[in-house]
């Protein structure tokens, strides 16, 4: 099923780690990209969907 590979609680904490460590990086598709590796998400255009519907419900 579609949406259904990651975890609520694993999303959290992917979108947890991008925005306390986006300063380690030049750029946030950077921190992006090496959190979504570390967690081994797929892509990190995955993980920048996920920080996309957090911001967008809050």
């Amino acid at each position: 099923m579609p949406g259904t590979k990651y975890s609520t609680e694993m999303k959290a904490k992917a979108v947890r780690l991008v925005r306390e460590h986006s300063g380690d990086y030049p750029s946030e598709w950077a921190a992006i990209g090496e959190v979504a590796r570390r967690l081994g998400i797929g892509s990190a255009e995955t993980l920048r969907k996920f920080l996309s519907a957090v911001t967008a419900s809050a």
